[in-house]
This record gives structure tokens, sequence and C-alpha cells, in this order.
């Protein structure tokens, strides 16, 4: 079974982390289901293991914290879900990059329940949207923002940390960093792409589409609409 919890309000950063590692190491002793935690952040930046000092472009801007899972640099803030997996890849394979391969589908199949493409790039991590509302690039491409972010962990191959989809946050508060170290895509959202999609629309999608993604032999929840 996996327990999904939907938090109402801000989450502070560091008692989310508090929660993620007791949970993985829960579930890593089988004292615990696996677990989908749905929330949203204040505005801050987060650095993965792989960031780098001049990706932050203005370090005083939002609380920034040092965080265990892969990446770079993240921005979180309201408008934006967060989604926290707390799985166990052991009994999934012990496959991390299938594991990762699952999460980039899952959020590409959340995005076409509302006629948005998402695409996954070789060399740059998240998924993307290609942007036909915009000029072509100096070489004659069309321009591709991100839409969201994945960074994980694993620990006693339980993950945490997880994702991150821009629903309609600031996006001025992107250019304090430079997301995932990539200078020449910009960064947007569904309700930016003209998509008047909420919150709660999209925790709809990411509980349908799951199911669909890591085949669950679960029933779908018969409150959620068809």
């Amino acid at each position: 079974m996996v327990e999904w919890i939907t938090s109402d309000g801000l989450t502070e950063y560091e008692t989310a982390v508090a929660f993620m590692e007791q949970r993985a190491a829960d579930i890593a002793l089988g004292k615990a289901d696996e677990c989908v935690w749905l929330l949203e952040h204040p505005p801050l930046y987060t650095a993965g293991t792989s960031a780098r000092r001049q990706d932050l472009t203005d370090p005083d801007r939002f609380p920034v914290h040092a965080s265990k899972r892969g990446g770079q640099y993240t921005y979180h803030g309201p408008g934006q879900r967060v989604v926290y997996v707390m799985l166990d890849v052991g009994k999934r394979g012990h496959d991390v990059r299938r594991f990762v391969q699952q999460l980039e589908t899952w959020v590409i199949a959340a995005l076409a329940e509302f006629n948005v493409t998402g695409h996954i790039r070789e060399g740059r991590v998240g998924v993307w949207v290609v942007r036909d509302d915009k000029p072509l690039t100096a070489t004659g491409a069309k321009p591709e923002d991100k839409i969201a972010a994945i960074g994980i962990r694993l620990r006693k191959w339980v993950s945490f940390h997880g994702i991150s989809i821009n629903v309609e946050p600031d996006l001025d508060h992107f250019t304090g960093i430079v997301p995932c170290g990539i200078t020449e895509h910009g960064v947007t959202s569904l309700v930016d792409l003209g998509h008047p999609v909420t919150l709660a629309d999209l925790d709809v999608a990411l509980r349908r589409t799951f199911i669909q993604t890591f085949e669950e032999r679960h029933t779908l929840d018969p409150t959620l609409p068809t």
C-alpha cells in the first residue's frame, strides 16, 4: 500500500526533510507503508549534491538549504506542487535508472491530462515543454522551458525527496538561481502555458497516473473524477 498525504498551507523545508528521513527509515525496516506526500514550501532555494556556488546568483533573496538529493539548485515556493516520494525501490527491482524513468513518465502522464506534452532531454534533468508561442532560437530551433524538476536520494533502497511541478509559482523567483545549472532555457508553469490548473486538479491527475505508471494493483479511488 502507498499512503498519500496532502498538506495544506506551507510546509517548512526542515520539517519535510525530518519527516522524509524518518519515514524512509521506517519503510526500510518494514514498519511503515510507502508514502507520497503532496505539499507546498515557502519561497526557498535548495542546493543538491552537484550544486555549483556560481549558480546561486542572488544568495540573499530567499533561504538556501543544502540538500542531500541529487542535482543542483532548485527553487520551491507557493504555487508549485512538491511531490515527495518515499518508495521502496528495492522491491521495485533495485533499478535506480528505471525508477527515475518511471518518475519522469509519471510527470509526463500527469501533464498530458491537461493537454500539455512533456519531454525528457538527454543531458537536461527534469521535464520540458516546447514553446510554440515563442520565437525560434538563434539556431532555428523551437525554445523549450522547464516545467518540472526531479531529484531523489536513496537510503537502504528507499527513495525520498522527489519532484516539483510548476502550477502557478512566481516565475521571477527562479531568477535567483541558474535552475539545475542550465542557462540556455527558461522556466514555465501550467498557468503560464495558458492552462487554468489548480494544485487540486494536478493532485487528481497525479493520483490517477501514479497507478498507471507504477502498475500498482489497486482499484482507482472512487472519489476521484473519471
